[in-house]
């Protein structure tokens, strides 16, 4: 009778044990939680365009009020992914960093600097806000219309990298006879990437966007100068 209890205690101490093993070995097989994407933005606005926006009103000529339409861009460019190219390998393929995003799609945040940047000398208005103007003043400021052609990392070899950003710029006059086109340019931009890698791409498109939003503001201010008021 002792052995046959002993022995039952000894299969139950087995059991107990395997299923213990199994409970471990179930738990090990459970998936992982997925890593989250870090996401990016453009950071603080430079500080010349800090500095210039706090400056007391009328201290700079102020230019008449224009109108900034949402940037458009194809539907490649028109998304979260961070995008780079292997240039030394491929150069047309866009490949996407798996665990990086922007917060925003860049054609918001390209926008956003932008209007930062032309608020400086003149009111900045969105298509809504234009169109309420031209009731009350029976003239449609001129229209500032951007497309984004390029937004990507582009890597020269696999150490080293640029941000490269290209964009189309329109400026519209819009009148009751129609829309005319007052002048069109393409503006680019390019700058080193500190890091082979996803942040260091960020960093490069966000000075090269700086790049371009200087340019394109440059190119409105003296078009806009050059129109008769």
């Amino acid at each position: 009778m002792k052995t046959t209890t002993t022995t039952l205690r000894h299969t139950s101490l087995v059991s107990a044990a395997a299923l213990a093993a199994g409970l471990l070995a179930a738990c090990g097989a459970l998936p992982e939680r997925p890593q989250r994407a870090t996401l990016y933005d453009f950071g603080a606005a430079p500080l010349a365009t800090t500095a210039a926006a706090a400056a007391p009103a009328g201290a700079q000529a102020q230019l008449p009020p224009m109108l900034l339409p949402h940037i458009e861009a194809p539907a490649r460019l028109d998304g979260a992914q961070i995008l780079y190219r292997l240039g030394y390998s491929d150069p047309n393929e866009l490949r996407p960093y798996s665990l990086a995003r922007w917060s925003v799609p860049p054609t918001r945040l390209l926008e956003q600097r932008l209007r930062e940047a032309l608020a400086q000398r003149r009111v900045v208005l969105g298509a809504d806000e234009g169109t309420n103007i031209a009731r009350v003043q029976g003239k449609v400021p001129n229209s500032l219309r951007l497309t984004l052609e390029e937004f990507s990392q582009n890597f020269e070899s696999p150490g080293s990298s640029a941000g490269v950003v290209r964009v189309r710029a329109t400026l519209m006059n819009t009148t009751g006879a129609g829309d005319r086109v007052l002048g069109q340019r393409t503006f680019s931009a390019q700058a080193p990437a500190p890091t082979a890698d996803a942040a260091g791409g960020v960093k490069a498109l966000s000075a090269a966007s700086d790049a371009v939003v200087a340019q394109v503001v440059q190119w409105a201010d003296q078009m806009q100068q050059s129109q008769p008021q």
